[in-house]
């Protein structure tokens, strides 16, 4: 970790500077979490070891909770289960838990202890920051939060195994304060869908900036190995977006940009406790683009129509967010179309509710085959995005993968190949060479090359070609579209 070090940062604590100069792409460091966990709502979707989900998981043979993709993922997480299985089975046990397992705040708490247990709260090498000196904001918790809290360590000393080393109530308190304003969202292989929690110390000590000079990814490594002992470890990495000049902070954004300075003010306020003075909320920069109105010839529209939109527009992406989780996605288009008949005439093109609409619009229509439509949709967001992300932004990387995509498979392939190109120059930097998204959509980037100069030496022959293909090979539903995305860098227990 010699490109960085710990500093006190005025106003914030403790933050990361650069110690020498880093350039767009660059690690400043990896770190594997101290302790992870899959979530309660996941736990027999995901593997328990390396994170992916599987159709059919495997599992554990003493707990019945834990799930793993086989014998070689189950080997590979037994260092980490093997003192929480038989915990799970006897808080399955007890009166109003029978049949149950600890939550993710429960279960992560207590592989945290297990471990500082074994290594007697020594750091490591690697580890920058001691848990110990982790905030853990218990003094400025809200009353429902606290009761939360309590219910939490009360659920916690019923969990955690007589044999195992006692531990203060104040201790136990301390590590769920951490969790709750420090636990890192573990992402799935693709990156795009939230599937647990995991704390990692050194993130911790990185600073929030809404519009930050790094990000966070997360890297599964391999573990399709046989041997165990060629996994390599899932890990973080901190990657920069830009130059770096020596001596400067080093931060990321804890909440999307593609919410309005209040919002993000009120969700840094409500999650990790701090007021946000950084330079795009004091000037409330690029909020007039997220929520304006058109401008059509030269004529904006009415500052009173845009209101009513927008206020519309919020009931709608309400239900729609309804009929979403219920997997009615048909209600979903139609709520979609209605909404987006409304916004369009009105609405700027970088309206972050018309935005929500397309992005929405574009992943259901492509789930549901009109591929076409979808395409129409994905560009638009693309467009939009473009205008108010950082060009290095994580997010805008995966949008416009998804979007290239789309086009590819509507047939429309100088676009589909254009977007696909600029996503894997983001995904680079964002990512990295070695990520496995990286790796698929350098593999798209050369596929679809390929057909781009069939196109433009023959047209006709080329589409005739695909007619063909699509023919023998018909096109295979896309992945059914996930409520639970990644959006925010840290990740607290839904109430």
């Amino acid at each position: 970790m010699d490109n960085i070090e710990v500093f006190d940062s005025p106003g914030k604590g403790r933050g990361l500077r650069a110690t020498k100069e880093l350039l767009s792409g660059d690690v400043l460091f990896s770190e594997p979490p101290f302790a992870a966990v899959v979530f309660d709502s996941l736990a027999d979707k995901i593997c328990h070891s390396c994170f992916r989900r599987q159709d059919k998981l495997q599992r554990c043979g003493q707990c019945k909770f834990a799930q793993y993709c086989d014998k070689t993922c189950q080997s590979a997480g037994w260092k980490e289960h093997k003192l929480e299985c038989g915990a799970i089975k006897a808080f399955g046990a007890i009166g109003d838990n029978f049949g149950k397992a600890p939550n993710e705040n429960i279960r992560l708490a207590a592989r945290i202890m297990w471990r500082l247990d074994k290594e007697g709260g020594v750091m490591s090498d690697m580890q920058m920051t001691s848990l110990d000196d982790l905030e853990n904001h218990i003094s400025d918790m809200p009353e429902d939060d606290l009761k939360e809290l309590k219910v939490d360590i009360h659920n916690f000393l019923d969990y955690w195994p007589r044999n195992s080393k006692q531990h203060r109530v104040d201790d136990i308190s301390h590590i769920f304060g951490v969790i709750n304003c420090n636990g890192f969202t573990v992402s799935d292989q693709r990156g795009l869908n939230a599937v647990g929690v995991g704390l990692f110390p050194n993130l911790c000590l990185v600073n929030h900036d809404c519009w930050p000079n790094c990000t966070v990814i997360l890297n599964h490594g391999n573990q399709s190995a046989v041997n165990t002992v060629y996994h390599s470890q899932m890990r973080i990495e901190l990657r920069a977006l830009g130059k770096i000049e020596p001596g400067e902070e080093v931060t990321v954004s804890y909440v999307d940009f593609l919410n309005v300075t209040e919002d993000r003010q009120r969700q840094l306020k409500m999650h990790y406790f701090f007021d946000c003075t950084c330079e795009h909320c004091k000037g409330h920069i690029k909020d007039d683009l997220k929520m304006g109105g058109k401008v059509v010839d030269g004529v904006k529209v009415p500052e009173e129509q845009v209101k009513e939109v927008t206020e519309y527009s919020l009931q709608m992406l309400q239900k729609m967010d309804k009929a979403r989780l219920e997997g009615n996605y048909h209600e979903v288009i139609k709520i979609c179309r209605e909404c987006m008949e409304k916004q369009e005439p009105v609405l700027a093109d970088t309206h972050i509710y018309q935005l929500r609409m397309w992005s929405t619009a574009s992943e259901v229509l492509a789930y549901l085959q009109f591929i076409d439509e979808a395409a129409d949709y994905a560009r638009k967001m693309v467009d939009g995005y473009n205008k108010l992300y950082h060009p290095c932004n994580a997010h805008l990387g995966m949008a416009t993968m998804r979007a290239g995509v789309t086009h590819w498979q509507a047939g429309k392939i100088e676009v589909g190949h254009g977007m696909i190109c600029k996503a894997y120059a983001i995904l680079q930097r964002t990512h990295g060479p070695t990520h496995p998204i990286t790796k698929d959509l350098e593999a798209m980037r050369m596929q679809t090359e390929m057909e781009l100069r069939m196109f433009r030496e023959n047209e006709y022959i080329y589409k005739s070609m695909r007619e063909a293909a699509l023919k023998n090979q018909p096109m295979s539903m896309m992945n059914e579209p996930m409520a639970e995305s990644v959006k925010n860098l840290f990740r607290r227990q839904k109430k």
